[in-house]
């Protein structure tokens, strides 16, 4: 099992054990986390999964492809450690992850 730590806007946080395969947004949804809305249900076709990677993990959590970077840019928050947590991949390289929920999610 893979630790994934979600920070709310507010500052809580909550941390969650990820199956190994299981994209951060379907773990954040099996457990209820907040702030995750998904509305495609993982199909990378809007940004309601958007999370901000802390720094540390940037480049385990892998770059966006292109599909995810036009999704993203819709999105007004965008910064450099956005990502959809669709499209990340648990792995156990990424045990400790620590993502950061926006205050909305468009």
């Amino acid at each position: 099992m893979t630790k994934v730590t979600f920070v709310q806007f507010s500052g809580e946080t909550t941390t969650i054990d990820g199956d190994n395969g299981d994209s951060v947004m379907k773990i954040a949804l099996d457990n209820l986390v907040p702030g995750i809305d998904a509305d495609c249900g993982g199909e990378c076709s809007c940004a309601t999964c958007h999370v901000l990677i802390e720094s540390e993990w940037v480049n385990r959590a892998g770059a966006a492809d292109d599909q995810e970077n036009s999704m993203l840019d819709l999105n007004p928050d965008r910064e450099a450690n956005s990502r959809l947590s669709c499209q990340i991949s648990v792995t156990d390289e990424l045990d400790g992850l620590v993502v950061n929920l926006p205050e909305f999610q468009y």
